[in-house]
């Protein structure tokens, strides 16, 4: 019994949408909706990409790796936080709460980092089609995915790290439907300007400086249609980059919000509605903008039933 107690005492409360019960159900179902859409999109992606030869390109292979990160980072919120809104009980464990800081930590840094490979890669075929094939070769694919990874898993380690050290002084309820750092340090019984400001100099290496990359990539893109002139170059480049470049809004500018001014009242107010865009959301849509968009994905799908018919 005493071993139970002290656990409990561990455990954290995310109040998340509990002031507004009325939504609960209504999230239950668009929340659980929009996972299992999530799970069989960007699955549906990977494989593809890994079984149709003609999607055997560093495009396909960095978007494969998206999918992945993806799935992660749904998968480490989403079943808490149905657990959470199907019934009054709102704990999470310690251990799920360190899990779900580390894992969704790592994959929001990771996707930060592979937005921009993928930009690279944009940039790479559009303006430098003749060399394309050895610019991205699948080394260089490699090393560029292993960056993405080793970045992610680098950032989440140490804020996350920083972030559990501070005392809470037993105060348990996390204002957020998961555990992240933003609303884990408001925990803290001592002063966390420091770590305020640590929140601010990552969102400017992970969030304000690649995004600054990314627009200069499309900068370099467009300048090259533009000296071609030609319309079918304008519709060939918005077909290559238009579904990236979406992606890449939506998820920087709900990111930004929660991570480039962790203290301010509408993101304290508001946050987590704008979590729940980028966790849960923003992963459904990728899929969808990228088969949606993409003649190659859903040639690929044709190919696929067709062998599958034809079997």
């Amino acid at each position: 019994m005493g071993i139970t107690n002290s656990s409990a005492k561990e455990d954290f409360i995310l109040v998340g949408f509990s002031d507004q019960p009325h939504l609960e159900k209504i999230l239950f179902v668009v929340v659980l909706v929009s996972y299992l859409l999530t799970l069989v999109g960007n699955t549906f992606i990977i494989l593809v990409s890994s079984i149709d030869p003609k999607l055997k390109t560093p495009m396909y292979f960095f978007l494969s790796h998206l999918s992945l990160v993806d799935i992660c980072f749904t998968t480490s919120v989403v079943p808490q936080l149905l657990w959470n809104l199907r019934g009054p009980a709102k704990t999470i464990t310690l251990l799920g709460c360190v899990v779900q800081l580390y894992v969704a930590l790592a994959m929001g840094s990771a996707e930060c980092v592979l937005l921009v490979v993928m930009a690279f890669d944009r940039y790479a075929a559009v303006c430098k089609p003749l060399h394309y094939a050895t610019v991205m070769n699948p080394r260089v694919c490699r090393v560029l995915t292993g960056i993405v990874w080793l970045c992610g898993i680098g950032n989440c380690l140490i804020q996350s790290t920083v972030t559990l050290q501070l005392p809470r002084c037993g105060q348990r309820r996390i204002y957020n439907f998961f555990c992240e750092v933003p609303s884990m340090i408001k925990l803290a019984c001592v002063d966390i300007h420091a770590n305020e400001v640590q929140v601010f100099v990552a969102s400017l290496v992970l969030l304000i400086l690649p995004l600054l990359l990314i627009l200069m990539s499309y900068g370099l893109i467009v300048r090259a249609v533009v000296r071609i002139k030609s319309a079918q170059a304008w519709h060939k480049v918005l077909g290559t980059c238009g579904s990236h470049l979406s992606v890449v809004f939506i998820f920087y500018g709900t990111a930004l919000v929660i991570y480039g001014q962790p203290n301010s009242s509408f993101a304290h107010t508001h946050g987590k509605f704008i979590s729940l865009f980028y966790t849960v959301v923003t992963p459904t849509l990728n899929p969808l903008i990228y088969t949606l968009r993409n003649k190659d994905v859903k040639g690929a799908l044709g190919r696929l039933f067709h062998r599958d018919k034809g079997s």
